[in-house]
């Protein structure tokens, strides 16, 4: 298995470079995006997992981790759509997955309504509908201007992962460096945490739910139960909204999901992308198992009462 390192670059129309992860191989692509303030590294266990089935791609956001920090390119997720859909064109893919993460769940969403053919999608506990900017990014929203330097920007993504967490054990100290790093290292990456804050305006999503509701995919939702930024009632009412959903939610996982629950979000995303993009079923024997301890708890249906 390769280092799951961003080591590969695109250079996108606007002349800026992503970063991304490629790994597996084959026509048939799943693209993973993360949110905000990771980096493709939050994917460090599910990618992997998937590569034996699948191409898997795992960029960088523009303005993230070992992507170029542009002073003077958009950031917001539609642009990001924008440039990840240059990405995947690159690929030529036979069929495509797109997964989101946060705010990449918001590029994952304007990729299935204004992008390529989407053949799945997949969202773990993301943004959606008019509900974002949470307000924690309201607030950074109107830090002062002394806040932009590195001391602070350290500390704020420490606290957003510290909050965000409920296993604290699955983020390692190498995660959390990683993560804090591409925006506290100097004064420039400092502003550029405070650009991609700005970038996460609001805006596209409002007043779409019939264009959600008309994307004929299957869409798989994966929820952490103890999500403090993004609450399971989103989840409901994408289910509500979407065509053909899944929900499954973790009890006592909070924002990472990818992290935190890599051991259930890994096999269950490989098993869901093999059904809807492959056409195999569920696979049985040990050649299939996968490598927890004991049973996956998930609820497959809606949250709470209907």
């Amino acid at each position: 298995m390769a280092e799951w390192v961003a080591s590969q670059r695109f250079r996108t129309p606007s002349g800026a470079e992503l970063a991304y992860v490629e790994a597996g191989e084959g026509s048939d692509v799943v693209v993973l995006l993360h949110g905000f303030p990771s980096t493709s590294r939050l994917w460090r266990e599910v990618g992997p997992a998937l590569e034996g089935s699948f191409q898997v791609i795992a960029p960088d956001l523009l303005g993230y981790g070992a992507s170029d920090q542009p002073d003077n390119a958009p950031l917001d997720p539609r642009a990001q759509a924008s440039y990840v859909g240059d990405l995947i064109a690159s690929f030529e893919p036979e069929r495509l997955a797109v997964v989101g993460h946060d705010i990449g769940g918001l590029v994952a969403q304007f990729l299935a309504l204004d992008g390529p053919r989407i053949d799945v999608l997949a969202l773990l506990d993301t943004d959606a509908f008019d509900l974002w900017p949470i307000e924690g990014l309201k607030m950074l929203q109107n830090a002062e201007p002394e806040q932009e330097e590195p001391g602070f920007v350290g500390d704020v993504v420490d606290l957003a992962f510290d909050l965000g967490t409920t296993k604290k054990d699955a983020l390692t100290a190498e995660d959390l460096q990683a993560f804090r790093e591409q925006f506290a290292r100097d004064e420039p990456s400092a502003k550029a945490f405070f650009r991609a804050v700005h970038a996460i305006d609001g805006i596209g999503l409002a007043g779409r739910d019939d264009e959600l509701a008309a994307l004929d995919v299957p869409a798989l939702l994966v929820w952490g139960e103890d999500d403090p930024y993004v609450g399971v009632e989103i989840a409901d009412r994408l289910v509500d909204t979407l065509a053909r959903p899944a929900l499954v939610t973790l009890p006592g996982v909070g924002h990472f999901t990818p992290l935190e629950a890599a051991d259930v979000v890994a096999p269950l995303l490989e098993q869901f992308l093999a059904t809807h993009i492959q056409g195999r079923g569920h696979e049985h024997g040990p050649e299939h198992a996968h490598q927890t301890e004991g049973p996956i708890m998930v609820t497959l249906e809606r949250h709470g009462p209907a």
